[in-house]
């Protein structure tokens, strides 16, 4: 899909505010959803506290914020970003992630981080795709929010098969040690950012790396979780 300056991405309206490609319209569209855990990021009876699932087992982070399922008009242009080279449609998401954000700051008094850190791709992957769609979201939400974020924070020590191809179990068994932590960041609030999370096994592995590196409080914000 070509981008017409002026033009919303999603309806194709014209925009008060072009520099962000989406309107005021389609944000709304793309941000509604069920009642989520304010945990795991999964459908609950209430907003406000852990669901049964995060009482009994409760997963490595201590909050998570997300704009959406994974359903349109988000999901298309997250395909376009991460599987068609439109690097120029991350700066519109990094701001729905950002309003989602402000937005549970407002309501709950969500805790800004002092780092964030992006989910790195293998370097053969990197180069594939020319760029790594979570860092594309990382850069203008750490200017935004006043943060520290360095691209070298996390590598990938090695290549791991496709995730979407994977049931949960093998999901979690791909990422074991996937991932070297290369700065340090302990007592620090950090938060990892990413563009899908489905069933957390990445973010998990993350969380649990940064946890055993002295990370004060771990956070999830991502575009969309997979319901």
């Amino acid at each position: 899909m070509l981008t017409v300056p002026g033009l919303c991405w999603l309806c194709r309206m014209p925009l008060a505010l072009s520099r962000w490609g989406i309107c005021s319209v389609c944000e709304d569209a793309a941000r509604r959803r069920v009642s989520l855990c304010p945990r795991c990021g999964l459908p609950a009876a209430h907003p406000t506290f852990p669901c049964g699932r995060c009482l009994q087992k409760p997963p490595p982070w201590q909050r998570l914020v997300t704009v959406s399922d994974y359903r349109p008009p988000l999901s298309p242009l997250i395909r376009q970003l991460k599987f068609s080279r439109r690097a120029d449609v991350a700066v519109a998401l990094a701001r729905l992630l950002l309003l989602e954000v402000l937005q549970a700051r407002r309501e709950s008094g969500l805790r800004l981080p002092d780092q964030i850190v992006s989910v790195p791709l293998w370097p053969r992957r990197h180069w594939r795709r020319g760029y790594n769609q979570s860092e594309l979201l990382c850069r203008p939400l750490a200017r935004w929010l006043g943060c520290a974020w360095n691209v070298r924070t996390l590598t990938r020590r090695r290549a791991t098969a496709a995730q979407r191809q994977l049931s949960a179990r093998m999901r979690r068994r791909n990422l074991k040690n996937a991932f070297h932590l290369e700065l340090p960041v302990r007592g620090r609030h950090m938060v990892i950012v990413d563009d899908v999370v489905t069933t957390g096994s990445t973010v998990a592995e993350i969380a649990q790396l940064l946890l055993r590196n002295g990370a004060a409080t771990i956070q999830v914000w991502c575009l969309c979780r997979t319901l």
